[in-house]
C-alpha cells in the first residue's frame, strides 16, 4: 500500500483551510499513513461471523415513565425571587431587545 504523500496532506489541509509548514506536512503524512495502516489491520482481523457493533455491551433504556406529580405553585416557586412580573422571574435585559 503506497503511503500518504506530502501533496495529499497539503491538499487535505487546503480543504480544511489549514496552513501547514513543510515539516508539519511531512509529520502529518507519516501520522496519517500510520493511522490508515492500523485501520487496514483491523479490517483484516474482522471476520464474517462478527456482527458490526456500535457498542461492546448491549444498551438498555433506563428512563422512567412520565408521571404527573404535584409541583410547586407559582407563588411558592417565586417566593425567593429578587424580582418577579406576571408570575414569572424578572431578569435584567441582556440583548437590547424589547
Amino acid at each position: 500500500m503506497p503511503g500518504i504523500t506530502r501533496e495529499e496532506v497539503a491538499h487535505l489541509a487546503r480543504l480544511a483551510r489549514l496552513e501547514l509548514k513543510g515539516e508539519e506536512l511531512d509529520h502529518f503524512a507519516t501520522q496519517l499513513d500510520d493511522i490508515i495502516g492500523a485501520v487496514a489491520r483491523v479490517s483484516e482481523v474482522a471476520d464474517q461471523d462478527v456482527p458490526p457493533t456500535s457498542h461492546p455491551l448491549p444498551l438498555t433504556n433506563v428512563m422512567r415513565p412520565d408521571t404527573v406529580r404535584p409541583s410547586l405553585t407559582p407563588e411558592a416557586a417565586l417566593s425567593g425571587a429578587p424580582a418577579q412580573e406576571q408570575q414569572r422571574f424578572k431578569v435584567p435585559q441582556i440583548l437590547g431587545e424589547e
